[in-house]
């Protein structure tokens, strides 16, 4: 089945805020082989794909891998806004690359991520050789991305701690992480809580 970018729109609604078509419909590509070919080769259903934990790194936490996409792309929004407002054109932030990198940044992990026998979300084999960050840009240059927005992908994580960061990439990096870290705090407060009880 191939997704079109209205039903990624459905997963994804701020890609409907790429306001260069043909970027937000190579997005959409990536997203649908990202989605059609992930999984060990299984693929992923948008149910699946709205059932996946945020991470698997947290613990037992009620936050979704989409929740979290969406959240880091709202964020960005905010933050390119903000700084817009307060320091104006001083602060240079290319919207399209900011939200195309922001909601492309994991698509990589539709690869690194399978199902075990039971159904549970694991990290499969594939994601033991290659991170997230090297699945995702090698599907975003399959699909035309521009370099500005493969950056983005490329240097979000820790990978791109030993390169020189675009701005669209020091916003969505920082988005990033503070979903991650909230996770971490939830995580710790959910074990804790089981161990008492």
């Amino acid at each position: 089945m191939a997704y079109s970018t209205k039903q990624i729109a459905e997963l994804f609604p701020n890609i409907m805020d790429i306001k260069d078509a043909a970027l937000r419909d190579k997005v959409a590509a990536v997203w649908n082989e990202s989605l059609t070919s992930g999984c060990g080769g299984k693929g992923w259903t948008f149910d699946e794909i709205r059932a996946i934990p945020f991470t698997l790194l947290a613990g037992p936490i009620d936050l979704r891998f989409v929740e979290h996409l969406n959240s880091c792309c709202k964020q960005c929004i905010a933050i390119a806004r903000v700084l817009g407002e307060v320091f104006g054109p001083r602060v240079p932030v290319h919207f399209d690359h900011l939200i195309a990198g922001s909601l492309l940044a994991d698509v990589g992990k539709m690869l690194e991520f399978d199902k075990d026998a039971s159904g549970k979300v694991i990290k499969g084999h594939f994601g033991d050789m290659l991170r997230h960050p090297f699945s995702g840009v090698a599907l975003c240059y399959k699909h035309g991305i521009p370099a500005e927005v493969m950056h983005i992908v490329a240097t979000h994580s820790h990978e791109g701690d030993k390169v020189e960061r675009t701005i669209e990439s020091w916003i969505f990096h920082h988005a990033d992480f503070i979903d991650f870290d909230i996770a971490k705090v939830l995580g710790k407060k959910a074990l804790a809580a089981r161990k008492e009880g």
